[in-house]
């Protein structure tokens, strides 16, 4: 087990000053499980004001007493050893600052909110403080008993003085020193649940869940983010969550959007959502989900609407695909359910994605989305259902899409199609009338080959010239646009300037010539352009 060497400076100076402290949270979960933590909490006795004292450089402005420290990477355990070159220490770049929680042992008292404590008291053991915790993975403590003075620093010769002390580094870069014994604190068997991939809430289930009603999202949140394979909740904790689903409703939204978007983040987000309706959670989150639970399609479904987003969400989790596209991807058919016509093979949807991006909308809002994001994900449900077909949809309809849902979302809305098609059941998420599209997209978005391209105008042919516009305006422009594709350094404006005056002097039917000699040249250039962007997407 390496632990930074900033992380046990800390522990360090609070034993030095006769204080307790140990590495606590999910950081000890994923160090037990082969995981590289995030980010590192210590819990210790000493009180906020005197971990203060001890570590300058830190704020805290909560009720819990959390003290955040800063600590500076690779200098607080090891000295730099420099040379005698005084260049050499003013070239060393600005300090990193590594961040380390420190919260003091409490214990916390009567839940009126369901999701913080009335009141927080400072306790005396850590066995104290790991009793207050939400599951038996996430309450285990280490005691890292130090030996840094065992740690032998081969501080080079005086004589040498390019020399310098090599520390050992992990992946990342981060500093560590070789680890002295250490022992777990475990008092609920977090260590056997973790090795059997099992949540399991500390002590009595619903006491936890009625402390803070937010654990019951975290604790599908770890079951399903964990491991690629999905944990087990134990069973008195399972039974306490479908008891009490109704809690959620004291939690925030914002909080409640964090939890959902860890869960879908992850690779199993599909299932997470099927977990979180089983356990009768969904209806407090996104109930218009559950309209299209158990509810059948026409003839080209072969799924319920709900088991069909669900496959969609899917496709789009094991594809990584954003955060937006995920989302619509789960939400696109949420209209069906408002706008259904009939039942059995030929049953109706009409306008169900218009009903559909209004209702996200709202659930979008609901959780408190950033109207950014929210106007995205809402813009690919609105158009998820483009029509295509590649010998029916000329240049003009795809520009009109493009307008509508944006250059920066479109290549998302293909990703939505091809969610919706596996989904659906089809063999294959991009066929090649999608291959085609994505061309078409390509090359009606390109920059076109035009004289709007030079550094000079049609204006200053004519003031250069002195003469009034006519078709002698455009066949310099264009005589000019060929030069400057087979050259684009020539695109600046005093030499084509100079090159106007050049061929403002030639006769109307040297003009005439040079000029259709250009526009085939033009042509070449846009068809070779052309051809290129078919082969990309493997299209004729």
């Amino acid at each position: 087990m390496l632990i930074p060497s900033e992380v046990k400076f800390v522990i360090e100076q609070l034993k030095n000053q006769g204080f307790d402290a140990y590495i606590v949270g999910g950081c000890v979960r994923d160090i037990l499980r082969g995981a590289e933590p995030e980010d590192w909490d210590i819990a210790t006795n000493a009180e906020p004001e005197e971990i203060g004292k001890i570590f300058l450089k830190s704020f805290s402005n909560n009720k819990f007493g959390t003290v955040t420290v800063l600590i500076e990477k690779s200098k607080k355990s090891f000295p730099k050893i420099f040379s005698e070159n005084s260049e050499e220490q003013e070239s060393q770049p600005e300090p990193e600052y590594m961040e380390i929680e420190i919260t003091p042992f409490r214990t916390e008292e009567k839940y009126t909110d369901k999701r913080h404590p009335d009141e927080v008291k400072w306790a005396k053991t850590i066995e104290q403080d790991l009793a207050r915790r939400d599951f038996t993975v996430n309450a285990m403590a280490i005691d890292v008993e130090l030996q840094i003075a065992n740690c032998k620093l081969q501080i080079a010769n005086k004589s040498q003085k390019n020399s310098k002390l090599q520390i050992p580094k992990n992946k990342k870069g981060t500093l560590f020193i070789e680890h002295g014994n250490f022992k777990i604190i475990d008092p609920f068997g977090g260590q056997k649940n973790l090795e059997n991939k099992i949540i399991k809430a500390v002590g009595e289930p619903e006491n936890r869940f009625n402390e803070d009603a937010l654990r019951i999202m975290r604790a599908i949140r770890f079951a399903v983010c964990l491991d690629a394979k999905i944990w087990t909740i134990e069973e008195k904790t399972e039974q306490a969550i479908q008891k009490n689903a109704g809690l959620l409703s004291y939690v925030s939204q914002e909080r409640i959007r964090d939890e959902l978007l860890k869960i879908i983040k992850s690779q199993n987000g599909a299932k997470g959502i099927e977990i979180l309706r089983k356990k009768n959670l969904l209806h407090y989150i996104i109930p218009e989900l559950e309209q299209g639970f158990n509810n059948t399609q026409n003839k080209h479904h072969i799924y319920q609407i709900y088991q069909h987003s669900l496959l969609s969400l899917n496709f789009a989790c094991q594809k990584k695909f954003s955060m937006a596209t995920r989302f619509a991807a789960l939400l696109h058919d949420v209209g069906k359910p408002r706008v259904k016509q009939g039942e059995g093979l030929d049953s109706t949807f009409y306008n169900h994605e218009v009903v559909g991006a209004k209702i996200t909308e709202q659930i979008l809002s609901r959780l408190k989305f950033p109207k950014k994001d929210s106007d995205k994900i809402v813009k690919l449900v609105r158009y998820h259902l483009f029509y295509y077909n590649v010998d029916e949809v000329g240049d003009s309809s795809v520009r009109r899409l493009l307008k509508k849902v944006g250059k920066e979302n479109i290549l998302e809305l293909l990703k939505v199609r091809q969610a919706d098609r596996i989904g659906s059941g089809v063999p294959k998420a991009e066929p090649y009338k999608l291959r085609h599209l994505k061309y078409l997209f390509e090359k009606v978005s390109q920059d076109p080959i035009s004289p709007h391209m030079l550094k000079v105008s049609g204006n200053d042919v004519m003031t250069i010239l002195k003469i009034s516009p006519g078709p002698k305006v455009g066949q310099i422009l264009s005589c000019l646009l060929d030069q400057v594709l087979i050259d684009p350094e020539k695109n600046d404006q005093e030499f084509l300037e100079k090159e106007i005056e050049c061929l403002g002097k030639m006769s109307e039917q040297e003009l005439k010539k040079l000029t259709e000699s250009s526009k085939k040249e033009i042509e070449k250039i846009e068809t070779k352009r052309d051809e290129m962007t078919k082969e990309k997407y493997w299209v004729t």
